[in-house]
């Protein structure tokens, strides 16, 4: 796909990974970018052609009122968490926050459902999983569950939406806007979270990006998952 020329929707495109993409979209000429966020009051700035909405992809009502407003487009992605998300070893792990996980699976699977028909038939739909979804580090498993999840998802359901296209990009420990940590403490997280990968630094939420529009303008790719994790998988 050319992006040039094409109108975009990007939920959580006004931070980390979602805005990274949303900033690429529009380098490459996309016509229209609606960049959907809980609070897309907190991103300072974007490119001219950036729409802002604020709206939370586990109300449906609403979803559905913004894909008939939108109208007609090319492509969607999907970067939104959803929700909060638990971390720890599963046995000590509170249940509640660990069904709360997948608010982030609900999400993307309501983006999908209510957009698809919107979706212009040579159209292109990203979601983001996790490298935990195949590579489970201990207290990752709520992660891993809920990637493993999008993934499966996205597998599927290719088969059904064709010949629109449905991919996934995992990425691996990547320093975003997410982390509270800051100074020394940040740094020092993100270089014990991957001194054992084969690449051992924090990814950044521009190199994600970059997957999510490979993955949009290469046609002869669908169902499938990119990996852009330093090699987490390997490690």
């Amino acid at each position: 796909m050319n992006i040039s020329g094409k109108k975009a929707i990007v939920f959580g495109g006004t931070s980390g990974i979602g805005l990274s993409t949303t900033k690429i979209l529009s380098e490459k000429g996309a016509s229209k970018i609606v960049a959907i966020s809980r609070n897309p009051e907190k991103v300072k700035e974007v490119p001219k052609n950036v729409e802002l909405v604020k709206l939370d992809v586990l109300d449906e009502e609403g979803l559905r009122d913004f894909y008939k407003e939108q109208g007609e487009f090319d492509i969607l992605v999907n970067s939104a968490t959803g929700g909060a998300r638990a971390l720890g070893p599963f046995l000590n792990m509170d249940m509640e926050g660990y069904r709360n996980s997948f608010f982030k699976l609900w999400g993307y699977t309501n983006v999908v459902r209510y957009g698809t028909e919107y979706l212009k038939d040579n159209g292109a739909i990203v979601l983001v999983s996790g490298s935990p979804a195949r590579n489970c580090r201990p207290g990752y498993i709520a992660l891993s569950s809920v990637g493993g999840a999008v993934e499966a998802f996205a597998r599927g359901i290719a088969k059904e939406i064709k010949p629109k296209r449905i991919n996934v990009v995992s990425p691996g420990t990547i320093d975003t806007p997410m982390s509270p940590l800051e100074g020394s403490e940040r740094e020092n997280f993100y270089q014990n979270a991957t001194k054992g990968n084969l690449i051992p630094r924090a990814g950044t939420p521009e190199e994600v990006a970059q997957g999510i529009i490979f993955a949009i303008e290469n046609d002869f790719i669908t169902g499938t998952t990119i990996d852009i994790d330093g090699g987490w998988l390997l490690s």
